[in-house]
């Protein structure tokens, strides 16, 4: 089944970001070279697709796993969570409906 991750920044994340993004784009890479990872990426704080220093103000990961323990594991162990950048997150079911 697919899940959503909903995360929401802590405000000024971009440094944090910048700091782990590496690691977080590889877990990415991974979900995606598995076959699992339907749709990701941040939500800029301005309506823009480069916000620049404005930065973002979370992020959607919508993608496959076993269960929703399993979702909220993968979830925990983001290295954006364990750099500060997110001051929440959110898992729950998703139901791809379109396209």
């Amino acid at each position: 089944m697919y899940y959503a991750i909903i995360s929401e920044d802590v405000e000024n994340s971009l440094p944090l970001r910048q700091g782990a993004r590496a690691a977080h784009i590889e877990r990415l890479h991974d979900l995606k070279n598995e076959g699992r990872l339907l749709i990701a990426g941040p939500h800029p704080v301005i309506d823009t697709p480069d916000p620049g220093n404005a930065g973002f103000s979370g992020s959607l990961v919508v993608a496959e796993f076993d269960s929703l323990e399993a979702a909220q594991a993968w979830a925990d162990s983001d290295p954006y969570v364990e750099a500060g950048v997110y001051s929440k997150v959110t898992v729950k079911p998703y139901k791809v409906v379109l396209p």
